[in-house]
């Protein structure tokens, strides 16, 4: 991912996040993300059902006739009158496991990457990143620092997209629309394609934030979180 942001650009945002610390209890976590993959298996399994439901029946449209399906896969037929309620439970078992079929073989297909990232999910970029930043924020360390003090600032490149979310130590303390200007400066870097320029103007002033909010009352601060940024994958 060195081509996305250097190694200079990351120690310089490390540099930046350590300045913006040292006056405050907080901890800024930087995170940069390519893209972020919609939440497809919910869409996968609704799309390999309905097929399930409806390719068998638009088959029985098209003249397919259960007792067919007897034969193919049953290998016997009705001999008289007493055995038509056999024949009937016969057909809705193999109808039964033709939409199984379809399913595993609907599923199996709509894996395939290319196909799964054309499946209409229902979910908008922002909703998208809104999501991959509260996923991030509360599966890693952000929520375990002293204090309650975590602020994560979350960057999606191909969803243009920035999120900023503060741990509860930090958000009861500083007004909700304080973050609105780390989201612009990290906004108005990426847009020019200066990312690292973005990230350091973001936490300059998410620093600023915090010292405000959350001084450091002195003496020495251990560095809970790591400085340099995370690029996932």
């Amino acid at each position: 991912m060195s081509d996305i942001l250097s190694r200079p650009d990351q120690l310089r945002i490390a540099q930046a996040v350590r300045a913006a610390e040292a006056g405050t209890i907080g901890e800024i976590r930087c995170v940069l993300a390519p893209r972020v993959e919609p939440d497809r298996p919910a869409p996968i399994l609704a799309w390999a059902a309905g097929a399930a439901l409806l390719l068998p029946a638009f088959g029985l449209l098209a003249g397919l006739r259960p007792e067919w399906l007897t034969r193919l896969f049953g290998g016997w037929s009705v001999g008289h009158a007493a055995a038509q309620d056999g024949a009937i439970l016969s057909a809705l078992l193999v109808y039964l496991t033709l939409q199984a079929a379809v399913f595993a073989l609907a599923t199996a297909v709509l894996s395939i990457p290319p196909l799964r990232a054309r499946l209409p999910t229902g979910e908008s970029a922002a909703e998208r990143v809104r999501r991959a930043a509260m996923d991030y924020f509360l599966s890693s360390d952000l929520r375990a620092t002293q204090g309650r003090t975590g602020v994560l600032i979350f960057a999606a490149l191909a969803e243009h997209r920035v999120e900023v979310l503060a741990d509860e130590g930090v958000h009861s303390l500083a007004p909700k629309d304080a973050w609105s200007g780390v989201v612009a400066d990290l906004t108005a870097g990426l847009k020019a394609g200066q990312i690292a320029d973005g990230f350091v103007a973001a936490v300059g002033r998410a620093g600023a934030i915090l010292a405000e909010h959350a001084p450091r009352a002195g003496g020495e601060d251990r560095n809970e979180l790591p400085d340099t940024p995370t690029i996932l994958r």
